[in-house]
Parts: structure tokens; sequence; C-alpha cells
């Protein structure tokens, strides 16, 4: 599950980390009055007014800008607020922007330039380790850097059991190039960063740019986090920040129904039963000429009203020019879901694209029965093989 950027700052100062200050607005209104606590708090006039999607690149489409008065925070944030925001990130459908974070300006003057990093904490599940990405090139995309400059790339191992531990904040600190207080402030920064994380139970949390103001102090301008969904039962707080709005809606209804859905590009429908049933079923699409439109496992005890929805979700895509379904009855029922189908069916009234279904396994006999007398135009399969061939006739390949 993502979170917003004011999210994520939010847990971070929990841990004593310092973020560039802000408070969010879902109005114009609001937007000049948090710039006007800001100013009261800070002493300055200027203020960043930033885009809340979840989506990197955000500066580039025009979702951050600076604003030097209170007209200007109210002129720009009516600008960005509703907008479709389109960056690197979202594709060129973009996202709504329906929430703005009105920031402290953080680069302000005084004994030395601001220098900015990128700082990231992600979980490297090929060795079982937390790892720090950093680079002293930040505030830019860090796949750029990295293809440019890939000597301006660090990373540093943490055993999960043990922890960070001091030689090694020492260690990521000296490469960036630091020393004297802003030496100091970043070792503080990265032990919070890190307790945030873990925390949280993070997948990744993302810090660019982390700013080293003229005063040294180590700043999150930035925050990206990703919390693992399988960690959100003992995360009741983080579970509350979810925002569906940035979710794919369809995967959203799918939730509702538990079924795991991810939406793809491609022109089939699948719906199965058990992740490695799936990623074969996929494989056989495009071995047969076409490409999946999803992911959709309806699990191992689907119930027929189920797998009706997963049925809606999948035709709710009009790329999709024809469903495979394929289902092997182990622990969930071949006739139930048959009449899973049925019952879309009939609820939907004309579905005008091929259904192809291969049902095997427990009460399998009873399901194409069930199928076979209900009228309707589904072709049947018994084997990988014969589903494959039928996929290519439906893409006249």
């Amino acid at each position: 599950m993502n979170i917003h950027e004011f999210q994520g700052k939010s847990l971070l100062k929990k841990h004593n980390v310092a973020i560039q200050e802000g408070f969010v607005a879902e109005t114009s209104e609001e937007a000049v009055a948090a710039a006007e606590k800001l100013s009261e708090m800070f002493g300055s006039g200027v203020v960043a007014i930033k885009a809340q999607i979840h989506a990197g690149g955000r500066g580039k489409g025009g979702g951050v800008k600076l604003a030097k008065s209170k007209e200007d925070v109210r002129e720009i944030s009516k600008q960005i607020l509703g907008m479709q925001l389109v960056t690197p990130q979202t594709g060129p459908a973009g996202k709504k922007v329906r929430k703005v974070l009105v920031a402290q300006d953080a680069y302000y003057h005084g004994n030395s330039e601001p220098s900015e990093f990128y700082i990231s904490i992600l979980l490297n599940r090929d060795k079982g380790k937390d790892v720090f990405i950093y680079s002293p090139a930040g505030g830019m995309s860090i796949e750029e850097v990295s293809e440019q400059s890939p000597e301006l790339i660090f990373s540093e191992e943490i055993e999960p059991n043990i922890g960070l531990q001091p030689f090694q904040v020492k260690k990521i600190a000296f490469s960036l190039g630091l020393s004297g207080d802003a030496f100091k402030n970043m070792q503080k920064f990265l032990r919070g960063i890190y307790e945030t994380y873990k925390d949280a139970d993070a997948q990744l949390l993302e810090i660019n740019p982390a700013l080293k103001a003229s005063d040294n102090r180590i700043l999150a301008v930035d925050c990206k986090m990703t919390i693992d969904d399988n960690a959100l039962f003992r995360q009741p707080e983080l579970a509350a920040m979810r925002d569906i709005h940035e979710e794919n809606p369809d995967e959203v209804e799918a939730g509702k129904h538990s079924l795991n859905f991810i939406k793809l590009d491609g022109n089939i429908g699948c719906m199965v039963n058990g992740a490695g049933l799936a990623m074969a079923t996929m494989d056989i699409i495009k071995l047969s000429g076409g490409a999946p439109a999803n992911f959709l496992d309806v699990g191992g005890g689907a119930s027929a009203k189920a797998v009706e929805a997963g049925f809606r979700i999948i035709l709710n895509d009009k790329n999709v020019k024809a469903i495979l379904i394929n289902i092997f009855g182990g622990i969930v029922r071949c006739d139930m879901v048959a009449s899973g189908i049925v019952e879309a069916y009939r609820s939907m009234g004309a579905i005008d694209i091929p259904v192809i279904v291969r049902l095997q396994g427990t009460n399998a006999v009873e399901a194409r029965k069930i199928i076979d007398s209900s009228g309707l135009k589904v072709v049947s399969a018994e084997t990988f093989g014969e589903a494959a061939a039928l996929v290519a006739k439906t893409l006249g390949k």
C-alpha cells in the first residue's frame, strides 16, 4: 500500500526525523490558511505547493510550484487542485489531484549552500537483508543517475536481526561528502528513517531529496513510502491512511470480494485459482499470440458470488477480446465456479465476447453439466493445449 508524501512525513516526524514542515489542503482557501500558518512559524512568505498523488516526477508535470504571496498560493492551488497530473510514473492518463501539501521554503539562506541527496531503504529479497541505496545526486530521477553516472550510486546492506550499526551511518554520511555538523545530523537522520521503515513494516522508504540546508540541518523534503499489505492487520493506523482514489477501481472492487486482481495491458481476460496456475495461464496466452489483460486469482474458497464479481471486473476492461477461465478444483469446487459464471451471464445480459472455460478437478463433471445446460455461448476445453488452441482461434492466429 502506498501512502502520500504528507503521511510519510508524519511517520518520519514521530521518529524525530527533521522534515520540511507543511499542512495538507483540499481547497484554495485551506491552502492560503496553511501558508499563513507557515509564515507565522518560519517568518517567510514563500511556500511550495505540492500535488499529493501516488507518483513521482510531479514537478516535471507541473504539480510542484513555488508561491511567493498569498495571491500566488490561491491561484497556484486552484490550478493544481483538480488537475489531471501526468508524470513519467502515471502513464498518459495521469491522476487527479485531490490534495496539495503547502510546505515551508526549506531552501533558506545561511552559512553554506544547500545540497540535495537521494536516500532510500528497501528489502533485498534475494539476500533477506534491508539495503540503503543512496547518492549525492539527489533531487533528480535516480534512474537517470544510475544510467548516466552509476559511480554516484552507493549501497549499504543491513542485517535485519542486528539493525543499522554506528559504523554504517558514518560510512553513508562520509560517502555523501559531509563533514562537521552536517555529518552528525545525517547520522541522526539515517537512524530515524531506518526506525520509521522498520516500525511501519515498509517495503520501501524513499527520500528524494534529503536536503542539507544552509544551516547544516538535514531535512526530508519529500517522502515516498510503500507499506507491506500483509502487515496491515497489525498496523491499523497505517491501514487508515489508504487512499482508494489513487488505486485502480477494479483492484479496489476485487479486494472487497477477497479476489487478487492486477490490471495488465493485454486483450485476454484471465480467471484462475492459484498464483502458479495464473502464471501458467498467462504464459499460454502469450504463446498463443495474445496478451493477458489481468491477473485474477479467485482463491481456494471462492463462492459463486465472488466468481460473478470477478467476471464483472474483467468485463469492465474494454480491451478484453476474450476470457479464459482456467480452474483446477482442489479446495474450490468447479460446480461453484460454473454457477458463478452462469449467474454472471444472467445478471449482466448479453456478453458479446468469447468465453473459454477449462474446469478440472473437484466436481468437474457436474460443472460441465451446469455450463452445457445453461444455453450460454461458452466454449469448453479439457486440457491446457485445447485452451491454448481456442485462444489462438479466437484471436485469428
